[in-house]
């Protein structure tokens, strides 16, 4: 792949392989780590694509199994980060409460609704993405759903 269009991938789309890659390592420093390595893989990739569209759910694809790897992975489940400071992520006013308390969910209702509510991807695609059924992930939207009303009532109070 050419140099310009990584390049102009990379502008495109580095916010939402961030986010996708927070949402599962939830510490900035892995997610950028994930990045990086996902848009190199990018770059060396030998493929073609049809469109951007096509470009996108790749990256997201990889980002997905970079930190399922990372997850597995005996150094990251026996590490403690140096910096115990919780990083933040910087959204909008209005997006960013909702988005710390999706971070409070469990890691698979947690990715299936940023990638279904903040990307925009339909259950199918979502499914195919993560590589489970659309069952699961609309049993995973439902009750990710129901721990969020949860979360938002409890917040009121």
């Amino acid at each position: 792949m050419d140099t310009k269009d990584v390049e102009r991938y990379l502008e495109m789309y580095h916010n939402n392989v961030l986010t996708t890659a927070l949402c599962y390592v939830k510490r900035l420093s892995d997610a950028e780590d994930i990045m990086q390595d996902v848009f190199f893989g990018l770059y060396t990739y030998n493929g073609s694509f049809n469109e951007d569209e096509h470009v996108k759910a790749w990256l997201i694809k990889c980002t997905v199994n970079r930190c399922k790897d990372l997850l597995r992975s005996h150094w990251y489940r026996f590490s403690v980060p140096l910096d115990a400071a919780n990083e933040q992520v910087h959204y909008d006013s209005s997006g960013r409460d909702m988005f710390e308390l999706i971070h409070k969910l469990g890691r698979n209702n947690r990715v299936v609704l940023y990638l279904h509510y903040y990307e925009g991807y339909s259950v199918e695609e979502t499914a195919s993405i993560l590589g489970i059924s659309a069952n699961a992930v609309s049993s995973r939207l439902k009750r990710g759903r129901q721990q969020l009303k949860q979360l938002i009532e409890e917040e009121g109070k």
